[in-house]
């Protein structure tokens, strides 16, 4: 065999081997491929658009529900003067009154379910009431599952002075002396303000009351203690007795599960017109000031 022969020889095996392993690309493998991506491209969509439907069904589902049936089933923890305690015959406080305020306002009627503190939360998340109107603070931890309507009433630190007192914000504090409730958040706070505003005294007393006739009684400077408790006290004294400056802010709000934003959003607008009206002042005056 000639040298020719040979090199041709070698070269036609080449390609016979290249050809066997080499993959065959047709236009009927192109469209089926591209069908299949389509296909899977569609099931992806249609299981996201279940999502997005069931998310929307819940929501109208629960708001829908509640105008059909012309109830707002409300939980509460009825251990909690002056916001919710139970009488022999009734439950009542200022949740209560704004409830039923905010029922009516969506034409609806509040009924109330009643839990224990701990149980609150589980017993909205198991769909036994629509909304928790219990004194409730907002919890970051919990908006995966639940939403937080806006605020109705703060229960955060105020500072109580007598009204000539030339004191309305933790500057004005440096060499003053305090008086707190023994362990709530007022003291606290105040021995954290302790590191940074010079020859600040605290006095603890064993109630928020004591803390507050210390002012009175010209003891201390100043009291810190919660806007609540700070506004059932003043509200048995003469006007102007003493003067309150807000410190914090935290704020009490409704709670529904997270997929209940319309309701939620009724929720809000009814608080609004409650606000806007005076009627949510005429609840807590009625409940705070005697």
């Amino acid at each position: 065999m000639t040298r020719s022969k040979n090199s041709r020889a070698i070269e036609d095996l080449s390609s016979l081997t290249r050809s066997a392993f080499e993959p065959k690309v047709t236009w009927q493998a192109i469209l089926t491929a591209a069908a299949a991506a389509g296909a899977i491209l569609l099931i992806l969509a249609g299981i996201l658009l279940c999502f997005m439907l069931t998310a929307c069904s819940a929501e109208k589902t629960t708001w829908q529900r509640i105008q059909s049936n012309g109830v707002l089933q409300v939980g509460l923890d009825p251990t909690y003067p002056p916001f919710e305690f139970a009488d022999p015959e009734s439950v009542q406080g200022i949740d209560v009154d704004l409830a039923g305020m905010i029922a009516a306002e969506l034409g609806l009627k509040a009924s109330f379910t009643y839990f224990g503190y701990d149980g609150l939360y589980d017993a909205l998340g198991t769909g036994q009431v629509d909304v928790l109107i219990s004194a409730l603070v907002a919890e970051p931890a919990r908006t995966s599952d639940f939403a937080y309507s806006d605020g109705y009433v703060n229960s955060g630190l105020v500072l109580v002075t007598p009204p000539e007192a030339p004191l309305a914000q933790l500057d004005d504090l440096a060499g003053k002396s305090i008086s707190v409730e023994l362990g709530a958040a007022g003291h606290v706070e105040a021995t954290t303000w302790q590191r940074r505003i010079p020859d600040l005294a605290i006095s603890p007393k064993q109630s928020s009351d004591e803390a507050i006739q210390a002012v009175i009684d010209g003891d201390v400077d100043a009291a810190v203690v919660d806007n609540i408790a700070a506004r059932l006290f003043t509200g048995q004294l003469p006007v102007n007795e003493l003067r309150l400056a807000p410190l914090s802010d935290e704020p009490y709000v409704m709670v529904v599960r997270r997929q209940d934003g319309q309701l939620l959003r009724e929720l809000n607008r009814a608080l609004r017109s409650v606000q806007s009206t005076g009627q949510l002042d005429m609840i807590l005056d009625k409940w705070l000031q005697g």
